[in-house]
């Protein structure tokens, strides 16, 4: 007679399966594989959406006839009896983590499946005793964890699957593990021990050393008898010595096979879910892709991942089809193909992340999703064997002294520069400024170009991150290939010429063959979430503007960097010895715990605050906060590590970034990384570098001008407070602005009452604070450290700021209650600025996320406005015949090397682009200087 849960599952085979999903080791591995999210409401829910993900496959794909989900519970176990120090070091779960513990106990109601947990017993006991309930009722059992505590598990009729690689463990994977196989995996354990559960095992022993005495002696309990037998006197002596730690720990990783659970193994039996309550718990969380995978409310009507199914494949669900190209008629071939298409996805491979220097090694196309093909161009013969850990088998077909089959680069170039240069073939990339970078070395020009990252930026920007690994799991749940499965990682890593052709394929190809995926899924979003004008006229058009950039590079005087760095060593110096006679004693003082120790437990400072390392806070602000209140060594350390950051961070690191071909450094200008818009600098990053400090605008006169021209610096002043004038509307600013008036010295006159004609420098200052300040929402705390000042006085120049201005408080206001609405705010040219966590039931992360909505519309329109100027400048100079070439953007300015005899028609040029870059009620100013290095410029 068929059972109950034989007759409800007609996936039954002859002998039932049981899936046990260890849902609390899931947890932190889907929360730490996949990018931050965050719902409308500002609730983060990456962990939440991998776990739904994982349970969406799981009752779609497996045969179960019974499964549940098993959780930990926050209280102790039976182990911490038996050790106390079990699990004690282990820290508190990250912030963003604790809010998705409990939906993702909603998460596995939603979808019917059974919830177990038990005080007293962590999951894998729980997990151990259901397995051995199940294999003797005759059952399969599929463990559905990474956990290397559950391979103990592992037997003839117990398996593991690891969802986020799916991948299956058996007796021969643990064996690989561990050395050994299932049987002996606890006696390995209790030797080794497990330093992040805080098992002690045995000092002096790991996993691979364990092994081989297991396999010599059989078990744990011979070995320890005839521990005096061991030939190598240290690890004799500590056998010996720690027997009893090693018996020990055998009962910590011990699982317990006899947990008396309150859910019988009948009642898990595998039910289908309830449409309503799943598409209810999914929508909430705004899990769009999952609805339609799983075909709830609509299918792909639901989700906006998807573009319209009538007219385009689901660019998910297309089979991969990889070719690898070697001779110059498939190549050919796929070329004809591209044209034909009028559309081709294009990735390159290199040997280095920095485009002026890295070399091609091959390149992928791809015409649609699911078909693409690698071109190796200089791939040499694999490293002999042994040189790899043989896990990695990265050992291909060529041989190691073989020399790859693959088309010439000359011949191969010949034939892809003038698809990649034909205007009526659309190019698509992901981050295709650099393969543009790569590629304009061998004379190759790519264009035009759309770009998967810049879309996804545009669309979701700071929701979560842009990288090609990251939106492949986020919109097709698709884990690609990672570089250190195809060529190491470490010491052990290496080139992508030496990776074996077969590896390479998959590893290149699938980069093409994701952006292909990606544009299909992203581009027709664009129309219908309003967002083309900030792709098509801003953020794609300025792409080749930054290649540009980034090619002309920078000159600076690496013996002026050299020079500085000598005298910031010795002023370092200097001042470590006088931290030292403060101290009465030497210490490191880069070490945060020894300072703190001297600061607090020696000297006996008040303000001391220890973290969740038992080490006292020893940052800036506390450093601030020490001085200010006029002690000495807190100070000395202030100027010691801006000393020492001056030195590692500029002229030591950028010495080392000049490039030996240019004598030049070369940023990269990162366009999808601030929320706001902004550009980024990186490799050297040439924004942060300090203008406020001496020491700082000593760096700026290392970067200089190549001979015969000038340093020329445009700046837009104060272009945020312009901006919050005429976004507010606000009549007495933009008067004062229209007028020309001293801002500050105007704000000063009117909050403080006081006549603006002979006004004192420190209080037009004070206002000067206060008026940058308001656009970033600053704090009465904030301003009264600034100015150091009493909080309650700060409190009132705030208050009396509103009451001159109204419509300032008003716009905030507003704006704060939009982005609570819709969870971003948009800038004046439509783009949109994600602001996670502005519902946050947390108050410093929810005022913070407040704060960031009133400063985005404006920090985000100045970098729209400066973005225009940077994509138009460049066309102006050269219809007007000048050579001047754009070398930097740092926040509001631009800097460029300007021939010295045009320089008069360079600033009219350059300052009247500026200026006109965007069309406000108030006029756009532009400051300009120059110099012979950029200090003097700026």
């Amino acid at each position: 007679m068929m059972s109950e849960a034989a007759e409800q599952n007609p996936k039954r085979n002859a002998r039932d399966h049981v899936y046990l999903v260890d849902g609390s080791a899931y947890i932190f591995r889907a929360f730490h594989g996949l990018p931050p999210m965050t719902r409308p409401d500002g609730t983060p829910v990456n962990a939440v959406f991998g776990f739904s993900n994982m349970l969406t496959k799981l009752v779609q794909d497996t045969e179960a006839q019974y499964m549940a989900v098993v959780f930990d519970t926050a209280r102790k176990t039976f182990r911490s009896e038996i050790y106390p120090e079990y699990k004690a070091q282990r820290p508190p779960p990250p912030d963003d983590l604790i809010p998705q513990f409990a939906l993702i106990r909603e998460a596995t109601d939603a979808f019917n499946l059974p919830r177990i947990e038990m005080d007293g017993f962590e999951a894998d006991d729980i997990i151990a005793t259901y397995a051995k309930q199940a294999v003797e009722s005759g059952h399969e059992v599929t463990i559905v964890s990474s956990d290397k505590d559950l391979m103990q598990l592992v037997g003839d009729n117990v398996r593991m699957m690891d969802p986020m690689k799916n991948r299956i463990v058996g007796a021969d994977e643990v064996r690989e593990r561990f050395g050994v196989g299932p049987d002996k995996v606890i006696d390995v354990q209790a030797l080794a021990g497990d330093s992040s559960d805080n098992v002690p095992g045995v000092p002096g022993i790991g996993v691979k050393t364990a092994a081989e005495l297991i396999n010599v002696y059989g078990d744990l309990d011979n070995l320890l008898d005839h521990a005096e037998e061991i030939k190598q006197p240290k690890r004799r002596e500590n056998l010996v010595n720690f027997a009893d730690q090693a018996r020990v720990s055998r009962e910590l990783v011990t699982l317990r096979l006899d947990v008396p659970l309150e859910m019988k193994l009948d009642e898990l039996a595998l039910h289908e879910p309830d449409p309503e309550p799943l598409l209810a718990f999914l929508r909430e969380q705004g899990f769009k892709s999952t609805i339609a995978k799983l075909q709830l409310g609509g299918g792909a009507s639901e989700t906006d991942i998807v573009p319209d199914a009538s007219a385009r494949p689901d660019p998910a669900s297309a089979v991969s089809d990889y070719e690898l190209v070697q001779t110059i008629d498939r190549l050919q071939a796929w070329v004809d193909d591209a044209r034909i298409a009028g559309v081709v996805a294009v990735d390159t491979e290199t040997t280095s992340l920095d485009s002026m220097r890295a070399e091609l090694v091959g390149v992928s196309l791809s015409i649609r999703g699911g078909k693409a093909c690698y071109i190796p161009l200089a791939h040499v013969g694999a490293r002999p064997q042994g040189t790899l850990d043989l896990d990695l088998n990265l050992q291909g077909d060529a041989g190691a002294d073989e020399t790859p089959e693959q088309i010439p680069m000359d011949q191969a170039l010949g034939l892809l520069r003038p698809l990649l240069a034909d205007r009526g073939v659309l190019k698509i990339g992901h981050n295709i400024k650099y393969d543009m970078e790569v590629l304009a070395r061998y004379d190759v020009t790519v264009t035009p170009i759309d770009d998967t990252m810049i879309l996804s930026y545009v669309l979701e920007g700071g929701s979560h991150g842009h990288g090609l690994d990251e939106l492949s799991l986020l919109h097709f749940e698709h884990a690609n290939i990672k570089f250190s499965e195809v060529a190491g990682a470490g010491k052990k890593q290496i080139g992508f010429a030496e990776v074996p052709l077969d590896k390479a394929l998959d590893y290149a190809a699938e980069d093409a063959d994701m952006t292909a995926r990606l544009h299909l899924a992203l581009k027709p979003r664009l129309a219908t979430e309003h967002m083309t004008v900030v792709y098509e006229n801003i953020e794609r058009a300025l792409i080749p503007v930054l290649a540009e950039v980034e090619k002309a590079g920078i000159k600076v005087d690496a013996a002026e960097l050299k020079a500085l760095s000598d005298d910031f060593e010795k002023r370092g110096a200097i001042l470590g010895e006088e931290i030292h006679k403060l101290a009465g004693h030497e210490f490191n003082i880069a070490s945060p715990k020894q300072l703190g120790e001297v600061l607090f437990d020696e000297m006996g400072l008040s303000g001391g605050k220890k973290g969740k390392t038992g080490a006292y806070s020893t940052d800036a602000s506390v450093l601030e906060g020490l001085a200010a209140q006029g002690h000495d060594l807190p100070a000395r350390v202030l100027d010691w590590r801006q000393l020492a950051k001056l030195r590692s961070t500029y002229t030591e690191a950028l010495i080392g970034q000049i490039n030996p071909d240019t004598g030049r450094v070369h940023t990269s200008f990162g366009q999808a990384i601030a929320s706001t818009g902004r550009l980024s600098s990186t490799d050297p990053n040439l924004q942060n570098i300090p203008v406020r400090t001496e020491d700082g605008r000593k760096i700026r006169r290392a970067f200089v001008a190549d001979k015969g021209n000038i340093l020329l610096s445009a700046d837009y002043s104060q272009i945020e407070l312009r901006l919050l004038a005429h976004v507010a509307d606000i009549a007495s600013l933009k008067e004062a602005f229209m007028g020309g008036a001293d801002i500050h010295a105007r704000t000063a006159s009117e909050v403080f009452g006081i006549p603006m004609e002979g006004m004192d420098g420190a209080v037009r200052n004070r206002a000067k604070a206060i008026n940058f300040g308001i656009i970033y929402g600053i704090s009465p705390f904030g301003l009264a450290r600034q100015l150091k000042i009493p909080q309650g006085e700060a409190k009132q120049y705030i208050e009396s700021y509103f009451e001159h201005y109204p419509g300032i408080r008003d716009y905030m206001e507003k704006t704060k209650e939009f982005a609570r609405t819709n969870g971003y705010v948009t800038t004046i040219l439509g783009r949109k600025c994600h602001v996670p966590g502005i519902q946050d039931k947390n108050p410093a992360r929810r005022n913070f996320s407040e704060r960031a909505a009133v400063n985005a519309p404006l920090q985000g329109a100045a970098a729209d406005i400066i973005k225009l100027a940077m994509i138009r400048v460049p066309k102006a100079l050269k219809d007007t015949g000048l050579a001047a070439r754009m070398l930097l953007q740092v926040h509001d300015e631009l800097v460029f090397e300007v021939p010295e005899a045009e320089l008069d028609r360079t600033i009219d040029v350059v300052s009247k682009v500026m200026s006109g870059a965007a069309h406000l009620s108030i006029p756009l100013v532009v400051d300009t200087g120059t110099g012979t290095n950029w200090a003097d410029a700026h």
